[in-house]
């Protein structure tokens, strides 16, 4: 398949022992955190491949959606910019009418020139077709424009994670993640699917760990196991050697209050992650998704733990941590 190379790869395995103290079991942080400067986190990989097709489509913008600090959002614009891309992202907030601060993600969107369309939850309902609406009218205007799912996920996006299981296990032949012997398990969090169906595939075809563990931060495990099953249909659609998968659970027990709310226990989860091994979470995906880690039980003996990245959001919600920082 086509790929553009955005990330700054490989990315490091990093370990530390008061980090497997605090949650349990040992712990190994494949930083995804640091790929690609401020584009930098999981989306990234699904864009190098989306991306090239846009460019061989001969797009001359890129539509895309997500919440209000959306992680995808901002990696695509940031990286559309850099491929001489303009684009629109469609971003759901309560009060349209009433725009969010421009802080984190959405100051870095409209740094790289994006058009931020905002709408409510109800109408978020129906973002495929609002977003063939915006493509549409580009359409009208002379452009090509190129339609980027929720979250990057779909077969051709998750083909990065599938990659990214192939970059692991390079690692683990080094011997870095204490290899070359698999892991137990990979987990990371699941917002939209993509990530957990490429892992699904390529971390039992480059022999990385037989069970994929996706921590969900919204909706429930029976929508998720439909999503992602029809986005590993796609993938093997795609590239026909995927033809095994590894084991898959997701659960739905430390999403928080909401999504993008985490509980108060979560947060202060989340600082002490910083203190003690200075890896910063953030309270949307990662810092839920490593917390749903500590309090699994039993837990796997040795895993690889995605860092998603969101440090933009995660500046965003600095209020949230008042009561805990003091």
């Amino acid at each position: 398949m086509h790929r553009i190379h955005l990330s700054h790869l490989p990315t490091p395995l990093f370990h530390h022992p008061a980090l497997d103290a605090l949650v349990g079991t040992e712990v190994w942080i494949k930083l995804d955190d640091s790929n690609a400067g401020a584009a930098s986190g999981n989306k990234i990989r699904k864009l190098e491949f989306l991306l090239a097709e846009a460019q061989i489509q001969e797009a001359t913008h890129v539509i895309t959606c997500g919440g209000e600090q959306s992680n995808h959002a901002r990696a695509t614009a940031l990286a559309a910019a850099r491929l001489g891309l303009r684009s629109v992202l469609l971003l759901r907030t309560r009060d349209p009418q009433k725009p969010p601060a421009l802080s984190g993600n959405l100051l870095l969107e409209r740094m790289a020139g994006a058009r931020l369309r905002y709408i409510t939850p109800e109408q978020y309902n129906d973002r495929d077709a609002l977003m063939q609406e915006e493509k549409e009218k580009l359409r009208v205007e002379g452009k090509r424009a190129y339609v980027i799912p929720e979250g990057g996920s779909n077969g051709l996006g998750a083909l990065g994670w599938v990659e990214a299981m192939r970059e692991v296990r390079g690692q683990l032949n080094l011997g870095l993640g204490a290899g070359p012997k698999p892991f137990d398990a990979v987990v990371h969090a699941c917002g939209s699917g993509g990530t957990a169906a490429g892992c699904v595939l390529g971390a039992t075809a480059f022999d990385v760990a037989e069970k994929v563990i996706a921590m969900a931060v919204c909706d429930s495990v029976e929508y998720f196991r439909a999503v992602i099953g029809s986005i590993i249909v796609q993938a093997k659609a795609l590239q026909s050697t995927l033809n095994r998968q590894s084991v898959l659970e997701i659960f739905d027990t430390w999403k928080g209050p909401a999504y993008a709310v985490a509980d108060s226990d979560q947060l202060q989860f989340i600082a002490d992650v910083a203190r003690c091994s200075g890896v910063v979470l953030d309270p949307v995906y990662s810092g839920k998704a490593l917390y749903g880690l500590k309090m699994l039980q039993p837990k796997p003996r040795r895993v690889l733990f995605l860092h998603t990245g969101g440090l933009p959001g995660l500046l965003a919600q600095a209020a949230d941590f008042s009561s805990i920082l003091g």
